[in-house]
């Protein structure tokens, strides 16, 4: 009887963590997932498929953006926003990822218990959330700045340890 006790709770942890991992992969960006009426592209972009969409992305975050009141971000070099990934950017920055403190400090937790690797588009999308929270907590004053550099830290901590386990040794399964 003691062994069929055993097989039921081994059982029942398995399928458990398996149901965990493949209902976590969605929590990161939800709305990344969602259908946009407003945009004719693909609801899941990604700006990273080559070094030179890499450097170009960098270009983006080192071109003056403008944040507006309304939280929406944008490209000022006219040249760089001419561009088609500037309008992924675009849709990435202002529809995917999030812009409230409860929204970022909920990814934050998420992270934190991330098991596995991140997928590419989610490490970008948490590299722009960063990126996003940093200039955040350079605008904002007093106990928010103490609340936005929480979560910078925060992000900057799973993106970290993100790199270390996808860089560290691989374990055959």
């Amino acid at each position: 009887m003691c062994w069929k006790t055993l097989m039921l709770l081994l059982l029942y942890y398995n399928a458990q963590a398996s149901l965990a991992r493949r209902w976590s992969r969605a929590v990161l960006f939800p709305s990344a997932h969602r259908s946009k009426r407003s945009s004719s592209g693909p609801a899941n972009l990604v700006l990273q498929n080559s070094l030179e969409e890499v450097e170009l992305l960098y270009e983006f975050l080192l071109a003056e953006l403008e944040i507006s009141q309304d939280l929406k971000i944008s490209i000022k070099d006219e040249e760089l926003s001419s561009l088609r990934k500037a309008s992924d950017f675009n849709t990435i920055c202002n529809e995917v990822i999030p812009k409230s403190i409860t929204d970022i400090r909920r990814l934050s937790a998420h992270l934190s218990e991330w098991i596995g690797v991140l997928k590419r588009e989610d490490f970008e999308r948490t590299a722009l959330t960063l990126a996003y929270t940093a200039y955040r907590t350079a605008q904002a004053q007093g106990f928010q700045k103490d609340i936005w550099a929480q979560s910078l830290l925060s992000l900057f901590q799973a993106l970290r340890h993100d790199l270390m386990r996808s860089s560290g040794p691989k374990h055959s399964q």
